[in-house]
């Protein structure tokens, strides 16, 4: 008999125990798509110039609403999960593992799948892409309209360097400038966006450039960011797993 209170106690102590390790899980997975969802919002109103980026092209326009909802659907499970949890309901604790072994999947397809196309971003790739479809003025073109932004925006020229302009597509269309207006040094005065000599810039004159590749420029803007939008995806993934596990003893051993 004793023993048998003893075995029920300490059942009992593990749900608990279960519970409230579940409670702290989701409660990350919360915070995780609070964070998501600031990200989104920030890429979309950002001052500085990061949001005409995002606008010009669409493949990062979609990124950015793609985050957005995954921030929202995060948001809502830690919600549901802390729920779940803390009224021991059963109901939500399977509807909460089905969403986040959705989500959870979905992750995975989607690092396999940058895996599998890292080669699209390569100098090389984008090197091809600039000399084949780059037209220098024509804005309302959607490849054209991003890198004009691009180098506005890093103050950089081409992929590597101003080079990367010869035998292009752009010096078919504009035979008299060796690089487009948008690699031109502007003035460092405050408020004050002209460009220093703008027909020296197109002669060539080095002077007058950018001389840098918008690849490293970019690159070194974002590396930071990147390694740490790495780690967070891996403790992302680690605290989903855990919920999950967490959420399956818990429906299980809830009577």
């Amino acid at each position: 008999m004793f023993w048998d209170r003893q075995g029920t106690a300490i059942d009992g102590d593990c749900l608990s125990c279960v519970k409230y390790l579940m409670f702290v899980f989701n409660f990350l997975i919360f915070l995780g798509g609070s964070f998501l969802l600031g990200v989104g919002v920030w890429v979309l109103v950002d001052p500085t110039g990061f949001r005409e980026i995002v606008a010009a092209n669409p493949l990062l326009f979609t990124g950015v609403y793609i985050i957005l909802v995954m921030g929202g659907m995060l948001f809502l499970l830690g919600f549901l999960g802390c729920c779940g949890a803390i009224r021991e309901n059963k109901c939500l604790l399977l509807f909460f593992f089905m969403l986040i072994l959705v989500i959870f999947l979905a992750e995975l397809a989607a690092a396999i799948l940058a895996f599998i196309f890292r080669e699209h971003l390569t100098r090389e790739y984008f090197t091809k892409e600039l000399k084949k479809h780059y037209q220098g003025y024509n804005n309302t073109d959607v490849f054209t309209g991003t890198w004009n932004a691009i180098m506005n925006t890093f103050d950089c020229c081409g992929v590597n360097s101003p080079e990367d302009f010869e035998d292009s597509l752009f010096r078919l269309i504009n035979h008299n400038e060796l690089v487009p207006a948008t690699c031109c040094r502007r003035s460092s005065q405050p408020g004050d966006s002209a460009l220093v000599s703008q027909d020296d810039c197109l002669r060539g004159n080095m002077l007058f450039r950018n001389n840098k590749g918008c690849y490293s420029a970019v690159v070194d803007y974002f590396e930071l960011y990147i390694y740490v939008a790495g780690a967070l995806a891996i403790v992302v993934l680690t605290i989903e797993l855990f919920a999950m596990v967490f959420a399956m003893c818990l429906f299980r051993g809830i009577q």
